[in-house]
């Protein structure tokens, strides 16, 4: 690995700036844009979470009020300098290396084997969809890589998106603190992924395997993703449609569907459901799903 630089923060021996409270008005300004635009449920609970995630760039940014910075990030200057940050800010994004490993389980052990003998297929198309920094792109690297091992005949592409620029970053660099990787198999360890050699807590993956991801910033709530109409053989949508309502949920699991092929497979999270959704998907097991 590159040595990496240090930086010392130079606000950390300065006297805090005092917060600038969120009033009402602008919280449901804000909460009505994000979820208008982006789909992202957010409740008056969600307030106070709000307010302490946008409080430095409000501060960086000399506002007094937040009347003023949402002024000011909704003109077009705001737009194109401002918003993707604030995005970014509100957005959550919590993930893990072979986080619902099921899922994996049932990738390699029951959909491939079937699906290259049913439908002919050898180069199969992936998306991960909410990618968030990386862990889950990654993992399916790892399972598909080792599933090549045994079956050599088998290609694949696989394409990473997510709302946010921030952690689409984070997921292209490929660094991780050596806690995400503690419950990885050794052997995968080892075969993935680099420990560095100026911080011994920080691992990267292997540039072979970084390359083989494409990264693409995807609002969900677009009209279009800029896919064409039955492209993807797999989609990983997981633990992101939590945030949506169900309208907007099953406006944009449809979307999903027409990017995938027939027979292609949807994967969920554990907390997410297509029940009494008018989709053209049947249940394969629970939060697995296969395109009709």
């Amino acid at each position: 690995m590159s040595k990496e630089k240090t930086y010392t923060d130079c606000a950390d021996n300065m006297n805090p700036l005092p917060i600038v409270q969120m009033d009402e008005e602008s919280f449901a300004r804000l909460s009505s844009f994000i979820t208008q635009n982006y789909g992202i449920k957010l409740p008056i609970a969600k307030k106070s979470m709000l307010e302490s995630r946008l409080n430095k760039k409000v501060k960086s940014l000399g506002m007094r009020s937040y009347k003023e910075f949402l002024d000011f990030i909704f003109t077009d200057k705001g737009r194109q300098t401002e918003l993707y940050q604030v995005i970014d800010l509100i957005t959550t994004n919590k993930t893990d290396f072979f986080r619902e490993p099921a899922h994996f389980q049932y990738l390699t052990l029951n959909f491939l084997p079937q699906y290259q003998l049913i439908h002919k297929r050898n180069n199969i198309k992936i998306w991960s969809a909410g990618c968030s920094t990386g862990e889950e792109p990654y993992t399916l690297v790892m399972v598909l890589e080792e599933y090549k091992r045994r079956h050599p005949e088998l290609t694949y592409t696989l394409m990473a998106s997510d709302i946010s620029v921030r952690v689409i970053q984070a997921a292209y660099q490929g660094i991780y603190d050596i806690e995400k990787i503690h419950r990885i198999p050794i052997e995968l360890q080892r075969n993935y992924f680099l420990r560095s050699r100026n911080n011994p807590h920080i691992v990267r993956i292997k540039p072979i395997y970084r390359k083989k991801i494409s990264y693409k910033r995807i609002n969900l709530m677009d009209h279009q993703y800029g896919l064409g109409k039955g492209d993807y053989d797999i989609i990983f949508c997981r633990n992101v449609l939590i945030y949506f309502n169900r309208n907007k949920q099953e406006e944009v699991i449809g979307k999903f569907c027409h990017c995938l092929r027939p027979g292609g497979l949807l994967l969920l999270g554990h907390s997410e459901s297509i029940m009494d959704m008018q989709l053209p998907l049947t249940q394969l097991r629970p939060t697995v799903y296969q395109r009709v």
